[in-house]
């Protein structure tokens, strides 16, 4: 397995090198183009929230894209504030909050798997899976 990491400011402008970052590596993996699309928006969904709630602008994040045979897995890092994620899908659900985004949720409809790790004050991880299915290797 291949992994590429990168660490990035958390600056809005740079959500755009880990976007063409996915989008090449899923490319060359055979990912179909609207499974291309769908890492593109699972991975700026992940950046925007590490940016929403970093603690200051001067700090960065790591994103590392690990290549597997048949799937590619996506992890995001902070040190930010942290959350207890169950509290935060149910609480985005019922305020139905669109102006700050339905994040996890989207991700979690565009990957097979997602896995979030975070502690309050400490940081989060999320971790998502993208499975490279028979007919889109063609």
């Amino acid at each position: 397995m291949d992994e590429i990491k990168l660490t990035l400011p958390t600056k809005i402008e740079y959500i755009s090198i880990a976007r063409l970052t996915i989008a090449s590596v899923a490319d060359g993996m055979g990912f179909s183009i609207g499974d291309v699309e769908d890492l593109k928006v699972a991975v700026s969904e992940a950046c925007t929230n590490v940016i929403m709630h970093s603690v200051t602008p001067q700090e960065s994040y790591e994103l590392i894209y690990t290549i597997g045979e048949k799937s590619l897995t996506l992890s995001v890092a902070d040190k930010g504030i942290g959350f207890v994620p169950e509290k935060e899908t149910t609480r985005k659900l019922k305020e139905l909050e669109l102006s700050n985004g339905f994040g996890l949720i989207i991700i979690k409809m565009l990957m097979d798997k997602v896995k979030i790790r975070s502690e309050e004050g400490i940081g989060s991880t999320i971790t998502m899976v993208k499975n490279l299915h028979v007919n889109d290797a063609l």
